[in-house]
C-alpha cells in the first residue's frame, strides 16, 4: 500500500477543470463558476443545481452619498451578494478597495459557501464590498462610509439573514461603526449582526489572527505529507496585510526562515531568512514596510525565487500560465483569494507541487467568525486557547477530508475542495425542494 507522502505525486495528471482556449481566463466568477460546475458533475448532480448555484440569489447595488471632511459629497458605489441560503444565513465580509466590482463580489460570496461547506458551518456565503480608496480618506470619512453602507443594505442583513465581517481594507473598528449603526436602527443592541468586532464589543478571542492561524494549520498538515519539516523550511509570503503579517510571526516563530515578503510597494527576500520582528514593527496600517528599503524587488520576482513553500497571499492573478513554470517551491498555499489561475493550476499539479486551495486555506477567518456568532448568541465567551483549539481540530479534519477525497477521486485538490464544499449545500437545497 502507497503511504501518503508517495501518493501525492499521483494527481499530477489529473485536473481540476478543462484545458480552456488559448486566451487565459482571469475573470474570477466564469473560473468560480466553471469549477463549480465540474464539482457538481462530480456529486451527480443535474443541471438544474447548477443553474441556482452558478450565481447569487441576491445581489444588492447600493450608492451612498458621503459628505467628505472638505463639505463636498461624494457618492460611493456598495454591493452585497447573497449566495445561497439553503443551509442557513449567509456569511462574509466586506471590503473596501477602489477595484471592488460586483462580479468580484459574486464571486467571493460563492467561495464563502464552499469555505462554510468544507467546514460545515451552518451558513451560505455571502460577500459585501465599497469602491473606495480608504488610504486617502480620513478616519471620520471611513465611519460615514461605513455606516452609510449598514443604511443601505440594513433591509437583507442581520444575526438570523446575513452576517458581515472584515475583509480587504476593513478592520475591527469599521465593524464597530457597523454594528452602532445597525444597533441603532432596530433599536436594541446586535452584537450577533456583525463579526470581526473588539472584544469590548463582543469580538472573539483569537479573531483577529484567525486567518493567518488557519493559513497556518493547513500549511503544517500540507509540509506533513510532502515530508518537510516546517522548522528550517524556506517560506515566501506574498503579502504582508493582516493575513501576511500574522503568518510570518507565526512560522518565524515556529522555526520556519521567511526568505521573502511583499506588500504593494514591492518586496524583499534574503536566502538566510528576513528579520520579521523588525519588519512587523515598522510597516504601517496598511501592511507597508518594503518602501523602507532600496534593495527591493518586484512582486512579479519574488514569486520565483527559490523556496520550499510559496504562500501567495495578496491578490488575485499572480501565479498565471506565464510564470507558473519558473515556481520553485514545492508546496503553495493560496491564503488569498484566487491567487492562481485554472491554468496556473493545471501547470503546478502536472509537475507535482501541491497546492493547497484558497478556499481551504483562508477559511480560518469564517471558522473564527462562525465562534464569535456562536459566543454572541449564548452570551459566553471563550478563552483564546479555547478558539485556537477548536480551529485547529476542524480545519485539520478539514484538511485531510480534501486530500482523501482528492486521492479517492484523483482530482487535485482545488475540485477536491470545492466537491466538498458544495455537498452540504446541494443536500439543503434537495431536501427544501428547491431543485
Amino acid at each position: 500500500m502507497m503511504d501518503q507522502t508517495s501518493s501525492l505525486p499521483v494527481n499530477a495528471a489529473i485536473r481540476a477543470e478543462p484545458k480552456q482556449a488559448e486566451t487565459e481566463n482571469l475573470d474570477l466568477f466564469t473560473r468560480t463558476q466553471q469549477t463549480i460546475h465540474t464539482a457538481l458533475q462530480y456529486l451527480g448532480c443535474d443541471e438544474g443545481m447548477y443553474e441556482l448555484l452558478k450565481a447569487p440569489l441576491r445581489v444588492l447595488t447600493v450608492r451612498i452619498p458621503v459628505k467628505m471632511d472638505d463639505g463636498s459629497v461624494k457618492v460611493f458605489t456598495g454591493y452585497r451578494a447573497q449566495h445561497n441560503d439553503a443551509v442557513g444565513p449567509t456569511k462574509g465580509g466586506v471590503r473596501f478597495h477602489p477595484d471592488v466590482t460586483e462580479d468580484e463580489v459574486k464571486a467571493l460570496s460563492m467561495w464563502m459557501s464552499i469555505k462554510c461547506g468544507l467546514t460545515n458551518l451552518p451558513y451560505g456565503g455571502g460577500k459585501g464590498g465599497i469602491q473606495c480608496d480608504p488610504r486617502s480618506m480620513s478616519f471620520r470619512e471611513l465611519e460615514r462610509l461605513s455606516r452609510g453602507y449598514v443604511r443601505a443594505i440594513s433591509q437583507l442583513v442581520g444575526p438570523t439573514k446575513d452576517i458581515p465581517a472584515p475583509d480587504v481594507f476593513t478592520n475591527s473598528q469599521v465593524m464597530a461603526w457597523m454594528m452602532d449603526e445597525y444597533s441603532r436602527i432596530r433599536e436594541f443592541d446586535s452584537p450577533g449582526f456583525i463579526t470581526g468586532k473588539p472584544l469590548v464589543l463582543g469580538g472573539s478571542q483569537g479573531r483577529e489572527s484567525s486567518t493567518a492561524l488557519g493559513v497556518t494549520i493547513v500549511l503544517k498538515e500540507a509540509a506533513k505529507l510532502a515530508g518537510i519539516p516546517v522548522e528550517g523550511s524556506r517560506v515566501i509570503i506574498q503579502g504582508f496585510g493582516n493575513a501576511g503579517s500574522f503568518l510570518a510571526k507565526f512560522l518565524h516563530d515556529a522555526g520556519a526562515k521567511v526568505v521573502g515578503i511583499a506588500d504593494a510597494v514591492g518586496a524583499l527576500y534574503n536566502e538566510d531568512g528576513l528579520d520579521i520582528d523588525h519588519l512587523l514593527d515598522r510597516r504601517d496600517s496598511f501592511g507597508t514596510v518594503t518602501n523602507l528599503f532600496p534593495n527591493r524587488i518586484t512582486n512579479a520576482e519574488l514569486l520565483t525565487m527559490p523556496c520550499d513553500i510559496l504562500v501567495p497571499a495578496a491578490i488575485e492573478n499572480q501565479i498565471t500560465e506565464a510564470n507558473a513554470g519558473q515556481i520553485e517551491a514545492r508546496i503553495v498555499v493560496e491564503a488569498a483569494n484566487g491567487p492562481t489561475t485554472a491554468k496556473a493550476t493545471d501547470m503546478l499539479t502536472d509537475r507535482g507541487i501541491m497546492l493547497v486551495p484558497d478556499v481551504l486555506a483562508s477559511a480560518g477567518g469564517v471558522v473564527v467568525s462562525y465562534f464569535e456568532w456562536v459566543q454572541n448568541n449564548q452570551g459566553y465567551y471563550w478563552s483564546e486557547e479555547e478558539v485556537n483549539r477548536k480551529l485547529t481540530d476542524l480545519l485539520t479534519a478539514s484538511f485531510h477530508q480534501v486530500y482523501q477525497t482528492a486521492q479517492t477521486k484523483r482530482v487535485n485538490m482545488r475540485l477536491s475542495a470545492y466537491i466538498v464544499g458544495l455537498r452540504r449545500m446541494t443536500e439543503a437545497v434537495k431536501w427544501r425542494g428547491w431543485v
